[in-house]
């Protein structure tokens, strides 16, 4: 399927990352040694699930690079805008499309192999929705320090991840629900309020399993969705402050020096040649050619 990496946020003053920015793009703040978004197009590239990367927010003077087919679209303002005009633009290059991925640009430590556990994980069924998300002790176990927000449910407390799929039927119906989910994307609460009040309440005092929780918010909207509860933490890491910055500049950093350790282990070692000359032993005569 195609993926559609949602990449036009700019801060503004105010904003926790305004300072690392320079007032261009958030997918642009350097995060060890290249733009944050390149580490999203190095792991979609590596996916063997992923067909074309459609990147919404830049252009390509951003000189950024993918293994495979990329596509630009200009920020259309709001990020319910910006993904329907990713969907549009995958119809576009293939008529028969019928799931997409959905992938902010603020994820540097995801891999190809997780997306590729995502698709296959999700595509087991037939739904309109697959949301992803990371119980709390995952999520501390790799990252201890990134004081995540969490939802606490009857039986686990979760955080949302940031990479997930969507059936392109999505972008057509139930437009004004989706605007108000996405604008109050990073608090459940205010989530569960567009759900209803009593959904709200049940959530408040931890009513709900996630199972629960799916359910109710399925047929609140009327959709079929599934929860996609990862093992895996970094899918859900998202940079929205300076210190999970700095977590995943020194995370990164150390995987680079980690793989470029190996690969000068398993270099193999070219023998020296002498440069010493054949002396002849004293008493014989070198043979003229």
């Amino acid at each position: 399927m195609d993926a559609i990496v949602t990449a036009g946020g700019i801060p503004q003053s105010g904003d926790p990352l305004y300072t690392y920015s320079n007032g261009d793009s958030k997918a642009l703040i350097d995060v060890a040694g290249k733009p944050m978004v390149q580490w999203i197009l190095d792991a979609l590239g590596n996916s063997k699930k992923v067909d074309r990367v459609i990147v919404i927010g830049l252009t390509p003077k951003s000189g950024l690079t993918c293994k495979k087919p990329l596509h630009y679209i200009s920020n259309q303002g709001r990020m319910l805008a910006n993904i329907v005009a990713g969907v549009n633009k995958a119809l576009e290059l293939n008529r028969k499309t019928e799931y997409v991925l959905l992938v902010s640009s603020d994820i540097p430590a995801l891999k190809g192999e997780m997306v590729d556990w995502l698709v296959n994980t999700a595509m087991k069924t037939k739904d309109d929705l697959y949301y992803g998300v990371c119980p709390r002790e995952v999520m501390e176990a790799r990252y201890p320090t990134s004081h995540r927000t969490y939802t606490q449910l009857k039986d686990m407390e979760v955080c949302g991840a940031d990479v997930n799929i969507i059936h392109v039927s999505m972008t057509t119906d139930h437009l004004d629900t989706w605007e108000q989910l996405i604008g109050n994307r990073k608090s459940p609460l205010r989530q569960a309020a567009v759900i209803g009040w009593d959904t709200l309440y049940q959530l408040f005092t931890r009513q709900f399993t996630l199972q629960g929780l799916v359910e109710r918010a399925s047929e609140r909207i009327g959709i079929k969705g599934r929860a996609i509860i990862w093992s895996h933490a970094e899918p859900c890491m998202d940079v929205d402050k300076p210190h999970q910055l700095e977590i995943m500049r020194t995370d990164l950093a150390r995987q680079i020096k980690k793989e470029s350790a190996a690969v000068k282990k398993s270099a193999p070692v070219k023998k020296a040649v002498s440069s010493k000359k054949k002396v002849a032993k004293p008493g014989t005569k070198a043979k003229r050619k």
